[in-house]
């Protein structure tokens, strides 16, 4: 009885020792893939007919329905089209208002944040680190902050709304 019960004994820890090993592997890899929000393409300057070319419908736009067969398709939304990365830092380009406020993207040597400032407010529409950067971003009620950073270089977007209307400030440090 007593040889049973080593036996016993010796299987419970292995198996345990075993799914311990394999739960901590496993949680390891993947506990930087597997609960981080998806990264945001940047958005690019709406006027892209001033390069020529008409606007492409997004990928991903899908038209109202309808209840009669005659309504007219809504018009194209503008795609992402090829541009350079501005290298003074401030606002790029307005991609245009929105029903809260308009929407403002701020390119920097880091990366480029896009906000949608209204008059008492401003929310993050997305923030995109350039090649070689990272990300952090910071909410609060009164305030959102996208520190960029590579190395000991930091770029950070600072949009506060706590004391008026919104506003942005860029900073190198």
């Amino acid at each position: 009885m007593r040889r049973g019960l080593v036996h016993v004994l010796a299987w419970l820890l292995a198996t345990g020792a075993a799914v311990t090993l394999s739960w901590w592997g496993v949680h390891t890899v993947m506990a930087g893939t597997a609960y981080d929000p998806p990264r945001a393409l940047p958005i690019t300057a709406a006027d892209t007919t001033a390069q020529g070319s008409k606007p492409v419908g997004s990928p991903t736009a899908r038209p109202p329905r309808s209840q009669s067969p005659s309504a007219e398709p809504p018009a194209p939304t503008p795609s992402r089209a090829p541009s350079s990365r501005a290298a003074a830092p401030g606002p790029s380009a307005s991609v245009g208002p929105t029903a809260a406020g308009r929407v403002k993207a701020y390119d920097t040597d880091g990366g480029r944040a896009v906000f949608d400032l209204g008059k008492a407010d401003a929310t993050l529409v997305s923030a995109t680190p350039g090649t070689g950067w990272s990300m952090q971003v910071w909410k609060t009620e009164s305030w959102i902050r996208v520190e960029f950073s590579r190395d000991a270089d930091r770029v950070s977007v600072f949009c506060t709304w706590h004391d008026g209307p919104p506003r942005v400030e860029v900073g190198t440090y």
